[in-house]
């Protein structure tokens, strides 16, 4: 795949039974924090939109939702496979996918072949493979008419879209660095510790411990710079409009080297080569008493911008418009745009997002530098769940990566000179 314009929009067509004020009747998939904030977002967001249908690996993730929209037994689908029952239901126009990343690629597959519009939380693979399912899969849906938004809400505030709007314009000259970042403290520490307690004394299986531990095991969260830092490589690749072409990242695991924290690193900093050797520096962190720093920042030959409402430089100015809950915006976006047969699509801009955040994790790993046409044709790596995947199953975790010995499924570097 070769870095090209980030796709926004697709072209109109046939929808979900979902036009001008008929009712927008809602399925969740994935029913913890984000997909129960993403419910309440949604029916927040316009008249019209009930939440008819809930799905979840854990019965008890569905309560809270199952009792505040008075959703019946029979809508509520428990298991593994949970999705593809609420997916079959005739009557359901949208779904919410809120799951773990490791598994969206093959429900979002499912929801644009039952003709469901979508909404999906991002990161939205977790490895090539997945990222290439999500692609066929964003392709169908704009050939169906079916509107997708993710939830990099940033595209959805106003501050940050009229900032991008002055950058597209030239506000600050021809783009020549850029830099992003999410550094935080520790996260989920006393649920991984609870988790590891109650697999070690026998209460979970292999699968259902990593899936309710799910932020710190690599084949679902992606890692931390896949789940997390997603949002501020995102907004960098909007910014230029266009995909690095290669990467190189260094990263380790140094804080969280206990077993109740999966195999996950801990930081991770990566350089993004975009087209014309254009440089921009990437970190992120989750390690505790460390300084906090969630933002990016574009340099041009006119100016600097923090893409969120701030440009110095020749053409300096200062977003002073109105604001919204950008994650309530997005969901009133995204319902507005089918129901006047004009769908957005942010299914293949989030993709192509998610893939740059896995190179940066895949080139710290192994500690090579690497073209996005290699990756995307060469590396074998597939974190894809099995079809049959049980709760019950047996999978012991992949120990975490060790720089210089981890090596990329499909690499090899004949000489030194090699780079991809």
């Amino acid at each position: 795949m070769a870095a090209g314009t980030l796709a926004l929009t697709g072209a109109a067509g046939p929808l979900a039974e979902a036009r001008g004020s008929d009712t927008i009747r809602v399925g969740v998939v994935g029913c913890g924090g984000r997909g129960s904030g993403a419910a309440d977002n949604c029916v927040n967001s316009s008249q019209g939109v009930k939440i008819v249908a809930l799905a979840d690996p854990f019965s008890e993730r569905m309560t809270g939702l199952k009792d505040r929209f008075s959703i019946p037994d029979n809508r509520c689908f428990t298991g593994l496979d949970g999705y593809k029952k609420l997916m079959a239901l005739d009557d359901i126009n949208m779904v919410i996918i809120a799951s773990p990343p490791g598994f969206k690629p093959p429900q979002f597959a499912e929801a644009i072949k039952r003709g469901k519009n979508v909404f999906i939380e991002k990161p939205v693979a977790t490895c090539p493979a997945g990222i290439k399912m999500m692609l066929d899969a964003s392709e169908k849906s704009v050939e169906k008419g079916l509107g997708v938004v993710a939830g990099t809400q940033r595209r959805h505030e106003a501050k940050y879209v009229e900032t991008m709007k002055r950058i597209h314009d030239g506000a600050i000259g021809e783009i020549v660095s850029a830099q992003c970042y999410w550094n935080m403290g520790a996260l989920w520490v006393d649920r991984a510790r609870n988790n590891w307690n109650a697999y070690k004394s026998g209460k979970y299986s292999d699968v259902e411990w990593q899936i309710r531990n799910w932020l710190f095991t690599g084949w679902l969260s992606g890692d931390h710079i896949v789940e997390q830092h997603v949002h501020n490589i995102d907004v960098v690749n909007w910014a230029f409009q266009t995909l690095p072409e290669q990467v190189h990242g260094v990263g380790g695991r140094q804080y969280r080297t206990e077993p109740q924290y999966g195999n996950i690193f801990d930081h991770f900093g990566v350089e993004f080569f975009y087209p014309g050797d254009v440089r921009t520096i990437s970190t992120c962190r989750q390690i505790h008493g460390t300084q906090g720093n969630v933002s990016e920042r574009v340099v041009g030959t006119k100016g600097v911008s923090n893409c969120a409402g701030r440009i110095e430089g020749e053409n300096s100015w200062q977003y002073r418009g109105p604001r919204s809950n950008p994650y309530v915006q997005e969901h009133t976006d995204l319902i507005n745009s089918i129901r006047s047969g004009k769908p957005l699509q942010e299914g293949k801009t989030v993709t192509e997002s998610t893939l740059c955040a896995i190179m940066g994790r895949e080139s710290a790993y192994s500690r090579q530098q690497f073209r996005m046409s290699w990756f995307m044709s060469r590396c074998t790596l597939d974190n894809l769940p099995p079809d049959d995947m049980k709760l019950s199953d047996s999978r012991p975790l992949e120990p975490f990566a060790i720089p210089g010995q981890y090596q990329m499924p499909g690499w090899a570097q004949p000489s030194r000179r090699r780079r991809g």
